[in-house]
């Protein structure tokens, strides 16, 4: 019986409420039984471990986890250029649980590289918020430099031209950033590498570093500890202007003359969802990593990598896709490039 009297006097005081009151009342009801979140958040990295998509993944998974009281777990699903940890997040239930350290080569490459994606890049996701932008980095083995005497952007330009598939171009996947700016530098140069494309930056650069494969247009934060402790060389930035983690390496643009003028193409990364995840729960996640991205100890960790940290709204990210969606189409054709 009490708990029938219970509802009873629940029932009497809300009538005796003003009707304008009543909604106040049940949305404080509702926001008091809603219990995101409850256990661990997946966030799907679509490429393999140590590149700079995990490396950002894991970046914000701690601070989430400070924020929210439950665990961020970090999971690589890496193959297809991302395209199989991509879908399998668009294909998970939207509650809130299952995120994706979205890409520029996910949601701005793929659509206009493969011919059927497994997922739609805009329908079946809602951006939650742009975590960082990032320049690549021209980097070579130093050993193979040495031996061709390669120290500039005009030397790996002159000795490619003379030696046509001679050098190998390493990736971290076809229809990655990586992948379209050593093809963009391809066909202004009109020079010719073998495009060898791996499952993620980290095995890439094991390869590259190794002496297996000769250059590769890494995203920097990956890069740089390499290219600081000397087993990377590095030529240039493909960035508009230079970096403030690496101020004595050019731009390729500055350092590869008239062939190369105009040159850009950087990364970014960021939080996506599948479609229909609620918009609490998303805005949530976005106030709380921009808080996190906006500390200095965090600020100053990505800047040192070489990344530039953001904290776009979902509403500010959804534009930013469709920018970089239009921008990338048109790099594809130019560059003609071809998923290998």
């Amino acid at each position: 019986m009490r708990p029938m009297l219970q509802r009873r006097r629940w029932l009497l005081a809300t009538a005796s409420l003003p009707i304008a009151g009543l909604p106040a009342l049940l949305a404080g009801t509702a926001q008091a039984q809603s219990s995101w979140p409850s256990k661990p958040v997946r966030i799907v990295v679509p490429f393999a471990a140590a590149g700079t998509t995990d490396i950002l993944a894991r970046a914000m998974a701690p601070e989430l986890q400070r924020a929210f009281g439950q665990a961020f777990v970090v999971e690589n699903k890496p193959g297809a250029g991302g395209n199989v940890g991509a879908a399998d997040v668009a294909k998970s239930p939207n509650d809130g649980y299952h995120l994706l350290m979205g890409t520029v080569g996910t949601h701005g490459i793929n659509a206009a590289l493969y011919p059927k994606l497994p997922y739609d890049p805009i329908k079946d996701f809602v951006p939650v918020t742009l975590v960082a932008g990032v320049p690549n980095v021209l980097v070579v083995n130093p050993a193979m430099a040495q031996r061709h005497n390669i120290n500039t952007v005009a030397d790996l330009i002159r000795y490619a031209k003379a030696n046509p598939g001679k050098l190998n171009m390493a990736s971290s996947g076809n229809g990655t950033s990586i992948h379209l700016a050593g093809e963009l530098f391809k066909s202004m140069t009109g020079t010719f590498m073998v495009h060898f494309p791996y499952r993620g930056s980290g095995p890439a650069l094991i390869d590259l570093m190794a002496g297996n494969t000769d250059v590769m247009f890494d995203n920097l934060p990956s890069s740089i500890p390499h290219i600081r402790s000397g087993r990377l060389k590095a030529l240039a930035v493909t960035s508009a202007v230079r970096s403030a983690a690496l101020p004595d390496v050019p731009t390729v643009e500055e350092a590869g003359g008239a062939a190369l003028k105009g040159y850009e193409a950087s990364s970014w990364f960021g939080l996506l969802a599948p479609a229909g995840t609620p918009m609490d729960v998303v805005n949530r996640i976005q106030q709380e990593a921009a808080k996190a991205m906006g500390t200095p100890a965090l600020k100053e960790r990505l800047q040192a990598q070489g990344a530039i940290p953001s904290g776009m709204t979902s509403a500010e990210f959804a534009r930013h896709i469709d920018a970089e969606t239009r921008k990338w189409a048109q790099v594809v054709k130019v560059s003609g490039a071809t998923v290998d």
